[in-house]
């Protein structure tokens, strides 16, 4: 984590900004260039890696980077979480897309936000990260970083398949049904939600596991530490099962496989101001809230 990020009153000399986000997005190009030159009068070194147009060179070397401004949606800071790997910048998510429960901040709302971080008025609010691999045969086949998710599909022929869930060595339970998802708190309000499970306050140390339409109904979804083990293992799955993590395909599963998710040593950084704090944004962005006079006639 930057040290000049974290200080009380950050000065804005020399601090390092990369401004990252996907040229598919509308306007993430156009914005990144504004925003860059912005940064630049504030005397920030400002990093483009939309468009290729920086002031500093446009490495991936982000040992250097003081601050990250996504630009884009959820999808684009999950990106860029995994794309900065062990090496982890403190980010502050600007909302592009639709929904943007992580990116927060619209647009129009950025020259306010940097004006708060250059007089202190910020905090850093550390999330979980995992590592996902997969075993087979006693050998790592593949292995990811993740933020949100882990996810075991059934997939075709869509069958229900048989999930065992050991912790630290221990078997805990089986579960049976279309596939299961091991979230962190900060992907409660994604994936896990959508299918049932909790909302967990997202600088929680803890996984949920969420069955994915359980044959069983004692088979309801779970929180436990982030300090235990977690080994999934798939004796029978379809031909179309396989390994997500945060919406991308790590792998298609094969008999005897062991999905080994554990809570990795780096955090995600995510950078709040006063003005979005986490209540804020589960009210505005999902729309939770208990004023029954905004639903009577």
């Amino acid at each position: 984590m930057s040290s000049r990020l974290v200080s009380h009153s950050p000065s804005p000399l020399d601090m390092r900004v990369s401004v990252v986000g996907s040229k598919d997005i509308p306007r993430v190009v156009q914005e990144s260039i504004q925003l860059c030159r912005l940064l630049e009068m504030q005397n920030y070194c400002a990093v483009n890696r939309v468009s290729g147009q920086s002031s500093a060179e446009t490495d991936d070397d982000w040992s250097s980077i003081d601050l990250v401004i996504v630009l884009g949606g959820d999808g684009s800071i999950l990106r860029t979480a995994r794309r900065m790997a062990y090496t982890q910048a403190p980010v502050l998510g600007v909302n592009m897309g639709t929904l943007g429960f992580l990116a927060a901040f619209p647009p129009r709302e950025v020259p306010v936000a940097l004006e708060n971080l250059a007089q202190g008025q910020f905090q850093l609010v550390e999330h979980l990260l995992f590592e996902c691999r997969i075993i087979r045969d006693g050998k790592c086949i593949k292995e990811s970083l993740g933020l949100n998710e882990t996810t075991i599909v059934a997939g075709p022929p869509f069958s229900m398949i048989d999930i065992v869930l050991h912790v630290d060595g221990e078997r805990a339970t089986t579960y049976r049904g279309d596939g299961l998802i091991v979230s962190t708190p900060i992907g409660s309000t994604a994936y896990n939600l959508s299918a049932g499970g909790p909302i967990v306050r997202k600088d929680l140390d803890a996984f949920i596991f969420t069955p994915l339409n359980p044959h069983t109904l004692t088979n309801r979804p779970v929180i436990d530490s982030s300090s235990r083990e977690y080994e999934l293992l798939v004796p029978r799955p379809n031909p179309g099962s396989t390994c997500v993590v945060d919406g991308v395909v790590l792998a298609s599963l094969t008999p005897g496989d062991r999905v080994c998710v554990r809570k990795a040593i780096p955090k995600f950084i995510l950078v709040e101001t006063c003005s979005h704090g986490y209540y804020r944004t589960l009210r505005e962005k999902l729309g939770w809230g208990g004023d029954m006079r905004t639903s009577s006639g």
